[in-house]
């Protein structure tokens, strides 16, 4: 194999393929060869559909203006997700994005809101503006509160993934990528272990320097071809299916994703501007196909557009997602299911640490190491936030079907996640560690919103009368009650665009 790395093979499309594809060639330009192999006749997955928001700097990156995008893909504005029944029945809270009330130096504002001795923990919600935004159907781009110190709207999106594939591939074919139709039918390997070439079943053979498999949950090249591995987080996350179907658009057009919890797991709802995604995610141990397919339907908001589909899946990561000369992006690097919207992400982060790690004159072991070792971490500190949700929840009922929360209740959890849930319980402190992608404010939402209340809050806090924090309070509340009654609804700024 040639030591200087220029020709690049990327094995199957969707947006994970084409995100690949088109990063790559908008970065290193000319001094790449980059072919996109994708079949026709196979389906994409398609349930990321909801995203948070880092993927503003990625489609920034690539020049992409946030109206074309907007328009291209169907897409809404997301200010967070609503997680419904998780802590007790009918028990609601959000996961708002952006930052919540105003630190004081380098004390952060939830330890001035415990030692004002809230007596409802929803009431911490009451100084978010993403929060009173969404819950009002609101929406404005917005950086700052004006006339005030206050951070403004911090957004992600709802869009139509295949769409957003297509606009993509678009881009990445006028940048000189090359696209061939074609299957896969086998791989042809160098005596060292490396791909050397791939064929397809008209004949072609592909030859490569890097192979990247954006092939879903088949993995072609990384799992079939190399046998790394995988590592399953099954008795941790037991959902291990679902089912998707679209249904007609439901009024309001709301600025946030829905999570509602049901008896053996949970149903997303994701509202666009032509249609609703809706999916439910289950423990086949739990719930029968057909009970979930029935539950599914019977929860929509408007009627189906399509056959709900069914979907299986391990829970897990790659032990190895860069291998030899190949590299992992999308699900054949490992799944995590979509109650956080960081599907899209992962593919995001995977692309953006390939760009800092790419291999020039020939691949080096240090390189590859270090991208699996952040990427393991990456995948680790996702799951934990995943596993809190279920772990904390409250759900009671007489059926047999709760076994699926009375397990992840009682079930042991990773030790770096306990001890999150320990500190946070005894101080109110949160702990994130380096290039963690959730935030303080993001861990304090689910651990407050599914019913833990610090039992203590840092000293630092009383550094300010009770008259004082009162009166701070009440102003950051009515600077955000003022800011969101200026702002056009979520429809209404859409339709400016």
């Amino acid at each position: 194999m040639n030591n200087n790395i220029k020709d690049i093979v990327i094995v199957g499309g969707g947006t994970s393929g084409w995100m690949t594809a088109a990063m790559l060639v908008r970065l290193f330009k000319n001094q790449l060869n980059i072919t996109l192999i994708e079949s026709e006749d196979i389906g994409t997955i398609g349930v990321g559909e909801a995203t948070i928001p880092p993927l503003q700097i990625f489609n920034s990156v690539l020049g992409i203006k946030e109206s074309d995008f907007i328009k291209q893909t169907q897409a809404s504005y997301k200010l967070g997700i609503q997680f419904e029944n998780w802590g007790k029945q009918n028990d609601c809270y959000m996961h708002a994005f952006g930052d919540i009330g105003k630190d004081i130096g380098y004390t952060q504002f939830h330890h001035y809101w415990l030692k004002s001795n809230p007596q409802d923990a929803m009431s911490f919600w009451d100084y978010s503006l993403n929060y009173q935004a969404a819950k009002a159907n609101k929406f404005s781009i917005m950086n700052s509160v004006a006339g005030s110190p206050l951070a403004g709207i911090t957004h992600a999106y709802h869009f139509d993934a295949t769409l957003y594939a297509q606009m993509l591939r678009q881009y990445s074919q006028n940048l000189s990528v090359t696209r061939i139709e074609g299957l896969i039918t086998s791989a042809q390997l160098t005596p060292k272990g490396d791909i050397q070439s791939v064929s397809l079943k008209d004949g072609q053979v592909i030859q490569g320097d890097l192979f990247i498999d954006c092939s879903g949950f088949a993995a072609l090249l990384i799992e079939k071809q190399l046998n790394v591995g995988y590592e399953n987080w099954q008795h941790w996350l037991p959902c291990d299916s679902a089912y998707a179907v679209p249904s007609e658009r439901s009024e309001p057009l709301v600025p946030f994703t829905r999570s509602i919890a049901h008896n053996a797991g949970w149903q997303w709802r994701i509202p666009l501007q032509h249609r609703t995604g809706n999916g439910l995610v289950y423990s086949s141990k739990h719930m029968s196909d057909d009970e979930a397919k029935t539950l599914l339907l019977k929860n929509l908001d408007g009627k189906p557009l399509a056959e709900p589909r069914k979907i299986n899946f391990i829970t897990g990561r790659r032990e190895k997602q860069w291998h030899k000369n190949c590299v992992a992006i999308g699900l054949s690097s490992g799944f995590l299911e979509p109650l956080e919207s960081t599907s899209l992400h992962l593919v995001q982060s995977a692309i953006i640490r390939l760009t800092k790690f790419f291999p020039h004159n020939g691949i080096q072991q240090a390189n590859v190491d270090e991208y699996n070792r952040q990427s393991q971490r990456e995948f680790e500190q996702i799951r934990d936030f995943i596993i809190l949700h279920y772990h904390l929840n409250q759900r009671t009922n007489s059926s047999s079907q709760t076994d699926l929360w009375q397990h992840c209740r009682d079930m042991p959890i990773p030790a770096s996640l306990q001890q999150k849930i320990d500190l946070f319980s005894a101080t109110g402190t949160v702990t994130r560690y380096q290039d963690e992608l959730f935030t303080e404010a993001a861990w304090i939402q689910v651990l407050l919103g599914q019913g833990i209340t610090p039992l203590d809050f840092n000293p630092l806090a009383n550094g300010i009368s009770q008259p004082d924090l009162n009166e701070f309070l009440s102003n950051v509340k009515q600077i955000i009650a003022r800011a969101v009654d200026k702002m056009p609804s979520h429809d209404e700024f859409i339709k400016r665009l």
